[in-house]
């Protein structure tokens, strides 16, 4: 499968445990936090996808997770919030800017469920080369805009500048529907994932996040032009998205990476 811009490492064959449950709250908090971050104005569109297109793209150690034998792949646009590193707080301005990414659902030899990104297209140039350089993650620099059109109606719009393909973007337009009392199956499955699978510093890791539960709405899809999954190495998606969310965001927290062993890293 040709691909460009993302690094494909093939599966290992390697087969998972039990996965774990997925739960609405993080199995464990995480005191002391390496990265803290807050994620605004969120909305979350899925698409199913075949596990066989999935578990090429996927690090050493991680399979497809699924929900009925089917996977997705999730298209999230949202503004990123002042990041900050240890305990000192957010940067205002470099750790502030629109992000829209390319994620895939895994599971790992250990049952921990979390997410892969394939792309992380991001404003601010610093943090694209912070992430690129000092991480291997597929960060891309693009011209980005969250705009509220009213109270209820966001335009999230993304240009790639570099390093590409260049143009290939999204604009995607939503309009924020009924909250989400109880999540079904699925956006549990979708929205609670408390971990990253990937491979840092050349060795596959998991990342572990936390943060409060999501507060989720259903959200309409109004317009929706965007050719990242397919940038990604991934079959465009066909017909329309199977799951719609929106969520005014959280602050979240992450912790140590673990190595696949499970043991976190000094």
């Amino acid at each position: 499968m040709a691909h460009r811009g993302f690094r494909i490492v093939r599966d290992t064959g390697a087969v998972p445990a039990t996965p774990q449950p997925v739960t609405p709250d993080p199995p464990e908090p995480i005191a002391r936090p390496l990265l803290t971050q807050s994620w605004l104005d969120l909305t979350f569109v899925h698409w199913a996808a075949d596990p066989a297109d999935v578990a090429p793209l996927l690090p050493p150690g991680a399979v497809p997770d699924t929900l009925d034998g089917v996977t997705y792949v999730g298209l999230v646009a949202f503004r990123m919030h002042r990041v900050g590193w240890l305990r000192l707080p957010g940067v205002p301005y470099l750790g502030n800017f629109p992000e829209t990414n390319v994620r895939l659902y895994s599971v790992d030899d250990h049952g921990r469920r979390g997410v892969v990104f394939l792309s992380l297209d991001a404003s601010r140039l610093v943090p694209v080369l912070v992430g690129r350089l000092g991480f291997g993650m597929p960060y891309v620099w693009s011209r980005m805009r969250v705009r509220h059109l009213d109270g209820r109606t966001v335009t999230y719009t993304a240009s790639r500048r570099w390093p590409g393909p260049r143009g290939a973007g999204t604009r995607l337009t939503v309009r924020r529907g009924e909250a989400v009392a109880e999540p079904t199956e699925l956006e549990h499955f979708l929205t609670a994932r408390w971990g990253m699978h990937g491979v840092f510093f050349g060795r596959p890791m998991y990342l572990p996040n936390a943060h409060p539960r999501w507060p989720l709405y259903r959200a309409e899809l109004l317009e929706c032009a965007e050719d990242l999954v397919a940038a990604a190495g991934l079959p465009a998606p066909g017909g329309a998205p199977v799951s719609v969310l929106y969520s005014p965001g959280v602050p979240a927290r992450f912790g140590r990476p673990a190595r696949p062993a499970g043991i976190p890293t000094p």
